[in-house]
């Protein structure tokens, strides 16, 4: 089976800063819906918070999923896209959003936190950053 571009299919939107298993569980949750996901990557290395390049981010996504079980072209792709802030749409399009309640413990984890963690172990770099709580370092 090849990842069909005509088969209804759920959408991830997100920076993927990095990839976690919170990430992992909105997955398995919008694979149940149609069996199918593409997975956008937004090109935000370097503004804000987001040291990740797409190529890294795409890297550390299919890795996850592929310990997860899935495969990359078959289950998922992903798309890497432009620096998409906002998602408009018109009535009755055909789609729509839903945000799914994947409990307290998932809701838990943090892409923020995890960047932190990484820099306090010297695994990445603090970059300069908008964020006014974000340590000096």
């Amino acid at each position: 089976m090849v990842f069909d571009f005509k088969k209804p299919t759920v959408q991830m939107l997100g920076r993927w800063q990095p990839w976690h298993a919170g990430h992992t569980a909105l997955f398995e949750k919008a694979i149940s819906k149609t069996g199918q996901v593409v997975i956008l990557i937004r090109d935000v290395q370097g503004i804000d918070d987001n040291p990740f390049s797409m190529d890294n981010v795409a890297t550390n996504i299919r890795k996850a999923l592929k310990q997860a079980g899935y495969t990359h072209d078959k289950e998922y792709t992903i798309i890497k896209v432009p620096n998409i802030i906002e998602i408009a749409y018109g009535r009755n399009v055909g789609y729509s959003f839903i945000e799914y309640d994947l409990g307290e413990e998932v809701h838990k984890i943090s892409a923020t936190k995890i960047r932190k963690e990484m820099r306090e172990q010297g695994s990445i770099k603090y970059i300069d950053m908008k964020h006014e709580d974000w340590p000096e370092g």
